[in-house]
């Protein structure tokens, strides 16, 4: 079978340094070779949030997928793809559920089994609650931060 890799790191930062981005190809390759899968093209998104789907590098490898190149998308870890139930259900009702599979390497999903889907939609409510709940912390010391009398928030002087 033929598979599309795709690869995600969300900040500019990360993007520079590099490293994720080369771990997360190296497990794809790893991967593929493990399972006897063409590894056609690995695409990469640098600096781009999971919040949303229009990301470049996401959309090319759909657009991959939909022009034939590849039968799946596999990605190193599922928060690579995405962080949101929604935009999962989005994708699995457009690509992931009868056309295209999807694997992922950490999590050892693979949709062309209903067990493989199911394990994938627990994941990714794992994944959106930990992104909600880091919101909550940041929201929280944001509003600790900007508090009257805050000592701790006092500029060093």
């Amino acid at each position: 079978m033929q598979i599309i890799g795709y690869t995600r790191v969300s900040t500019e930062e990360q993007a520079r340094e590099g490293v994720s981005l080369a771990t997360q190809e190296a497990k794809l390759r790893a991967y593929a070779e493990l399972y006897e899968l063409d590894l056609v093209e690995v695409v990469i998104d640098a600096g781009q949030s999971a919040k949303t789907l229009a990301r470049p590098g996401l959309q090319a490898a759909l657009a991959g997928l939909e022009g034939g190149r590849a039968q799946a998308l596999v990605v190193a870890k599922l928060d690579r793809l995405t962080r949101s139930v929604r935009d999962l259900g989005t994708l699995l009702e457009t690509y992931f559920k009868s056309r295209f599979n999807l694997l992922s390497v950490a999590d050892q999903v693979d949709t062309r089994s209903a067990a493989g889907r199911f394990v994938l939609n627990l994941l990714t409510s794992v994944a959106e609650w930990e992104r909600e709940t880091i919101g909550e912390r940041t929201a929280a010391a944001l509003a600790h931060k900007k508090a009257p009398g805050c000592a701790s928030c006092a500029p060093a002087g």
